[in-house]
């Protein structure tokens, strides 16, 4: 797919073959990852999605994770909404696997008694347990608002907004006993507004949710007043309620992958509004997270750095996880995209370069989720309960869509 000469890296900066790199996202989102979930991980028994899969497809583990039935859900009614004049049979079927998705959301996925959303399930929909987050919430939001936007369809805009406003509510008023620590050492993380800020994003693309841009300009703010640290050239991913460092092993860990994650949200949004601060905000938090995160030595992004630079606590660590490199793709071309700096083009190539080399099995297809440092495999698994069918094909349509532009 991709000439020996050429890289995308090089690519952005050439008009001539702008299309060409374009069609090698879609290419990989429409012909390799989706058709690999939609063979492999449709539950046409129960409804929703199946994603602990061997390194073939094969199903090793028919328990399910709801975070991700809301977030097939979303990918395929974003689909459904961006590709209009696709093969429409495929499109029919791509709709049907989400209304299955949202069919499963709706009869097992929430707590009557408490309204909550649960996290893990039996595949049949037997409740096994919650997490102290609202997150399945927020990718309950999405996934109705793209099937009212797909449906043209009241319903379901409804309950994309009653779930969106459960996860504000669970997100911002959490009980004691529901907490992981206790009072003691108070913090709060940058997952609540990124997330708020995105899930707002999308809601607003799908159903033009009325409360967007409040919890938008909400969640930015939030971002730079507790987590956004030039004294540090850093976004922190824990501080105290005050935005204080925590000068302690949780306070110290740095995740690069998240806040660059962050800063395409925020570059997004720049551009939405054709809003040059937020655009530099987002390209400043991607230059400073590059910094943290790239491996000098053998490639990739690291998955935890010190503050300090001490040692981390988590044995993971200079791990390589396939959702970092996904929104470091993402992230880097998008920079190219609003600055025409070549450097972004450099990062884009490297990024890309290094993941496309490690991660995608060419015989199977899809990507192996995890790498050790040197980039080999440590785990045949396509799925389980954290990846599935979200991080990288939203990088393939993400980046797709951007080489489309008229900006590039």
């Amino acid at each position: 797919m991709m000439d020996d000469k050429e890289t995308v890296g090089d690519s952005i900066q050439s008009t001539i073959q702008q299309e060409f790199y374009r069609n090698y996202y879609q290419e990989g989102l429409l012909e390799d990852v989706l058709p690999f979930w939609m063979t492999h991980g449709v539950d046409h028994q129960y409804g929703g999605v199946l994603t602990c899969l061997d390194q073939t497809g094969k199903v090793i583990d028919t328990d399910k994770a709801v975070w991700q039935q809301g977030r097939f859900c979303w990918l395929l009614g974003e689909l459904y909404n961006t590709y209009l004049d696709y093969d429409p049979v495929k499109r029919e079927q791509w709709l049907s696997v989400a209304e299955g998705c949202a069919k499963y959301l709706d009869q097992y996925c929430t707590d009557d008694e408490d309204g909550r959303m649960w996290f893990h399930l039996t595949r049949e929909g037997q409740p096994i347990r919650k997490r102290r987050y609202a997150f399945s919430e927020s990718f309950a939001a999405i996934a109705y608002a793209e099937l009212a936007k797909a449906r043209d369809e009241s319903t379901y805009a409804n309950k994309s907004i009653e779930f969106f406003r459960k996860f504000i509510e669970r997100s911002r008023h959490q009980d004691l006993s529901s907490q992981k620590f206790t009072n003691t050492r108070p913090s709060r993380s940058i997952g609540y507004p990124m997330i708020t800020l995105i899930t707002a994003q999308e809601m607003r693309d799908a159903i033009q949710f009325d409360e967007a841009n409040h919890w938008i300009d909400e969640s930015i703010e939030q971002i730079v007043q507790f987590h956004f640290k030039p004294e540090h050239r850093c976004v922190v991913e824990t501080v105290a309620l005050d935005g204080e460092i925590i000068d302690h092993f949780d306070g110290r860990t740095l995740n690069p992958g998240h806040a660059i994650e962050a800063s395409w949200f925020i570059m997004q949004e720049g551009m939405y509004r054709k809003d040059q601060g937020l655009m530099n905000l987002g390209t400043q938090i991607l230059d400073w997270m590059w910094a943290r995160g790239w491996d000098q030595e053998f490639g990739g992004m690291l998955y935890f750095t010190d503050l300090f630079g001490h040692p981390v606590q988590e044995y993971w660590h200079d791990m390589k996880f396939w959702w970092p490199h996904n929104e470091a793709i993402i992230a880097t071309l998008m920079a190219y995209v609003i600055t025409k700096d070549v450097k972004y083009a450099s990062w884009h190539k490297q990024v890309h370069d290094w993941s496309y080399q490690h991660f995608p099995d060419p015989t199977h297809g899809e990507w192996f989720g995890y790498l050790d440092r040197t980039g080999r495999v440590t785990s045949t698994a396509k799925g389980n309960y954290w990846k599935g069918p979200f991080h990288l094909p939203r990088m393939q349509l993400t980046c797709s869509q951007l080489l489309a532009s008229e900006q590039v």
